[in-house]
């Protein structure tokens, strides 16, 4: 019987859960749930000096955000040290490591003195061996020492998921230490020991870690542990073809949420960076994303990070989202931007329903609809300038047009849209313009901008108060000062 699937997401809490290590957790987590393993979360928090407690609490936020759920108890590799260390003398009494005394300050020397020949610096194991006497003699003192792994002759290689057979010369290999003379552990030698704790079977992550993938097969091999599968996912590069940084914008999950990007967007988008479905689907939910993800549709190709195809991925999902949905999820931005407090969302939610569902349609980010909301919730209009020079650049004409349009509307038998149709259209004919030339103005005049969903359902919208009310102030502006 094949094993049940663990995999884990192990992130170090010294900054915030950026795009990479997002796209990381998601895929692991996505194996998990196709194959119904096991999603874990390690937060690697062994450098003390740079763990802090935020970046821990900002890699959850950033994990929820994103609805990736773990399925065991955090673990935090702090709280294992002791494990480390027992591992680690179990690999020096076995004759698999050995102590070394070499100072820090001697090691620096001897770097200096391998650039000043113009060669690389390897280390020579020949270095800490001590005649035993002169040994015991150190260790009777407390002489601190670091444990180093003794690194054997051959090679080393591996079925990577994503790049096939990989090889490695072990003399390409230096004897690493495992064990600093503080007795902490060294990264390479506390992920080993702790995926062997954990039970992994598969460590999917950044090709950044090839080079580390020898070294912790070693080290499985001399814990006697089984190797897990490897699977080293592509890097991701912004539009210039360089590694994702900060120079590109925004590289922290939580700023994309702050942005006004949905969660469903960000999931969709990142699962594309690196993978593909292996037909021409992009627009994809969570349960569409689990059934088609495998790890034969993982890409070796560095993936672009592209911020306008994830904008009008985001375009997107809003359009698919359910609008009960939709308005929760907005619910805190309205509220944040000052459009609506909760009392004026709940006594008006049929009427808020409607009015996403109409402008959705043009909005790219959830920042984006609240701002093209704010002239239906606001009691006054502000104009935006480009659109004033534009439609209302003639003023004397402009005004003529919205009074006719005033009157006409206010006599209005009704206020369904075909009736404000027919009603504007009559007022466009008798002025001798086309529908257009009475449209935009008037939409400058009730919304403030130079775009908004057609005019009839703006209208419908406003209800006839707030048009006519709206029309008034146009006129006045129009009319400049008396």
């Amino acid at each position: 019987m094949t094993a049940t699937p663990r995999l884990r997401f192990a992130p170090s809490p010294t900054g915030y859960l950026h795009v990479g290590g997002a796209r990381t957790a998601l895929f692991n987590w996505l194996y998990a749930r196709k194959t119904g393993g096991k999603f874990l979360l390690r937060v690697e928090d062994t450098d003390k000096a740079r763990s802090t407690d935020e970046s821990t609490r900002a890699i959850f936020e950033g994990l929820t955000w994103l609805g990736l759920d773990w399925d065991e108890e955090v673990v935090f590799q702090g709280a294992n040290v002791e494990r480390h260390q027992r591992d680690a003398f179990r690999l020096l009494d076995a004759g698999l490591a050995y102590r070394d005394f070499t100072t820090a300050e001697q090691l620096d020397q001897l770097r200096k003195d391998a650039e000043a020949r113009g060669e690389t610096f390897t280390f020579d194991r020949r270095l800490a061996e001590l005649p035993p006497a002169e040994l015991q003699a150190r260790l009777d003192r407390g002489d601190p020492f670091t444990i180093r792994f003794r690194v054997p002759e051959g090679s080393t290689s591996w079925e990577d998921l994503v790049h096939g057979t990989i090889t490695f010369p072990n003399k390409d290999i230096d004897d690493f230490i495992i064990l600093r003379s503080d007795r902490t552990p060294i990264y390479n030698f506390a992920v080993v020991s702790d995926d062997i704790d954990m039970g992994i079977t598969l460590v999917m992550r950044g090709d950044d870690h090839i080079s580390n993938t020898p070294k912790q097969i070693l080290l499985y091999r001399a814990l006697g542990a089984a190797l897990p599968t490897f699977a080293h996912l592509p890097m991701i590069h912004g539009m210039d073809g360089k590694k994702l940084s900060k120079r590109h914008g925004a590289t922290a999950v939580g700023d994309y949420q702050h942005l006004g990007i949905l969660p469903g967007a960000m999931r969709n988008f990142l699962a594309l960076l690196g993978w593909s479905p292996g037909d021409d689907r992009e627009v994809m939910d969570m349960p569409e994303l689990i059934e088609a993800f495998t790890g034969e549709g993982l890409l070796k190709k560095a993936s672009v990070f592209d911020l306008k195809k994830l904008e009008w991925m985001n375009g997107q999902h809003m359009m698919r989202l359910p609008l009960e949905e939709l308005a929760a999820y907005l619910r805190p931005f309205v509220i944040d931007a000052n459009l609506a407090d909760a009392a004026q969302l709940d006594a008006r939610h049929a009427w808020w329903l409607h009015l996403l569902d109409l402008l959705r349609v043009r909005a790219r980010t959830v920042t984006d609809l609240v701002k093209q909301a704010r002239p239906y919730w606001a009691s006054d209009v502000e104009y935006e300038e480009a659109a004033v020079a534009k439609h209302w650049k003639d003023a004397t004409a402009a005004a003529a047009l919205l009074a006719s349009a005033r009157t006409a509307l206010a006599a209005a038998p009704d206020w369904s849209p075909a009736t404000t149709e027919s009603v504007l259209r009559t007022v466009a004919e008798q002025a001798g313009v086309g529908a257009g030339k009475l449209f935009q103005p008037l939409r400058v005049a009730l919304t403030g901008t130079g775009e908004s969903p057609g005019m009839f359902d703006v209208l419908t919208v406003l209800g006839r108060d707030t048009t006519l009310r709206r029309l008034d102030a146009a006129l006045a502006r129009l009319a400049g000062p008396a």
